[in-house]
């Protein structure tokens, strides 16, 4: 296992255990990810004594700053592009209502039968005698090979002690494209309620959606948390999406089957985090605007618009930024209808223009947003619906071209109308600001400034200004 172990700083942490004469292991995540052939910059050392005066000599030797967290008896420090975390080895006990362990010194078996999951459980020996040997006494490595998340101990200790566990779970099976064991699987249903605060804070739990959505098909995580129940305590709109309503033998799509499909599709196309936000929230209003027509069938109207206004509340909750990431996602959800209404219309250089000029330098995503909107599985469906957006492409293209309209701002500015007409701040210079702009995006006037200040004398004549 020596292969693993080419990194100097396990050396130098081998070295001063032995003058220290105390024993240090690498645990967790990074020996999980050696065996899953996985880069990692994080190393976590478990010390058979204390890991703070480890890391504090570690760090002399190195001549680099070392942090230590004397609340939980951890210390941290960098060593080229590692990031090295020790600890001293230990066991724990907890109350019911606290995720705050009671922390005793303890063994490396200690220490490996508290962790989360047998994968992460894994260690390797850091002694003269019998450096890099494998120390795993719940079968982690089986597991692995296996694609299997399975707690240490009985998985009701597991959850209960440290609640955020069961979304760990589900994260790193959608993560690594594991499979939670049955009992864990029903562990989690039984303990879900432990997840309510001040148990877990949000913060934590939206630490862990995060990583949920970075991975490759983050559905599979949103679909665990809602057959887990715990989509319901994190985000209760989405379990709302759920479900077909049946009325004289016409129903509507599942919203949350769909979303999840517009989910997985923005992530098979792209990396932004906040796209995809966008894709798990676009739909997030359509169970309060839904309503049947005898005649039209089932609709969802105005919900692009309640779906914005609810992003920031979603945001808060789940202590997301409230600054340009949250209203670039309420930008997307809001737009996310306007190309695909204008995909079967005739497109005009009126309509793109206000689309390029409300989606700005966002109108990318959006359109990629739109696409993985098709989910039909009527395959000449989907091909008329791509064959038609990328006619607004084309047109989009072109009409930025000709006539900057991406995030363009108006050749008249408030100040100058307000200047020239010696008018303070006023219902009149919105008015006159409105008239100039919607005249561009329709194509009445150019976007210049002598065509402009034209049309700002004809309405300031109209307004009784002079």
């Amino acid at each position: 296992m020596t292969d693993f172990l080419q990194h100097r700083i396990f050396g130098i942490v081998s070295d001063i255990a032995m003058r220290e004469g105390v024993k240090a292991f690498v645990i967790g995540g990074y020996v999980r990810d050696c065996f899953l052939q996985r880069s990692s910059k994080d190393i976590d050392i478990v010390v058979q004594g204390s890991g703070v005066a480890i890391a504090e000599k570690v760090a002399a030797y190195l001549k680099v700053p070392v942090s230590v967290f004397k609340t939980f008896g951890t210390a941290m420090l960098r060593c080229d592009e590692m990031k090295v975390e020790f600890v001293g080895a230990r066991r724990e006990s907890y109350s019911a209502d606290s995720r705050k362990p009671v922390v005793e010194d303890g063994t490396l078996e200690d220490d490996q039968r508290r962790r989360d999951f047998t994968i992460n459980a894994l260690a390797f020996s850091l002694q003269k005698e019998d450096y890099g040997t494998l120390v795993d006494p719940f079968n982690g490595v089986s597991d692995l090979q296996h694609g299997l998340i399975r707690t240490p101990l009985n998985p009701d200790i597991t959850y209960s002690d440290d609640p955020l566990r069961m979304i760990r779970a589900i994260r790193f099976s959608t993560q690594l494209g594991f499979t939670i064991v049955p009992e864990s699987l029903e562990a989690i249903r039984r303990n879900r309620e432990r997840l309510h605060r001040p148990v877990v804070s949000l913060e934590r739990i939206s630490d862990e959606l995060m990583k949920i959505m970075a991975a490759p098909a983050p559905s599979k995580g949103f679909y665990l948390l809602e057959n887990t129940g715990l989509l319901e305590l994190i985000i209760p709109q989405l379990t709302k999406l759920k479900g077909v309503e049946i009325i004289e033998g016409r129903g509507h799509k599942d919203n949350f089957e769909h979303t999840m499909a517009v989910l997985d599709n923005v992530a098979a196309k792209s990396d932004n985090i906040w796209l995809r936000w966008a894709a798990l929230l676009h739909d997030i209003a359509k169970p309060a605007t839904k309503q049947y027509d005898p005649v039209a069938g089932w609709s969802f109207h105005g919900h692009e618009f309640l779906g914005a206004k609810m992003i920031p509340a979603i945001f808060q909750h789940l202590r997301l930024p409230l600054h340009e990431k949250m209203r670039y996602v309420q930008k997307l959800v809001r737009l996310h209808l306007r190309p695909i209404v204008l995909s079967l219309e005739e497109v005009t250089d009126s309509a793109v223009r206000r689309l390029l000029f409300d989606a700005g330098d966002d109108i990318d995503d959006l359109m990629l947003l739109c696409e993985a909107d098709i989910t039909s599985k009527n395959e000449q469906t989907v091909r008329r619906h791509l064959r038609n957006f990328e006619i607004v492409r084309e047109k989009l293209v072109e009409v930025e071209a000709k006539d900057a309209i991406r995030n363009f701002q108006p050749p008249v500015t408030g100040e100058m109308i307000m200047k020239r007409y010696n008018i303070p701040p006023s219902r009149e210079v919105g008015i006159i600001k409105d008239a100039i702009k919607d005249a561009i995006l329709d194509g009445v006037i150019h976007n210049n400034y002598e065509e402009a200040c034209k049309l700002m004398e004809e309405k300031a004549a109209e307004l009784g200004l002079s």
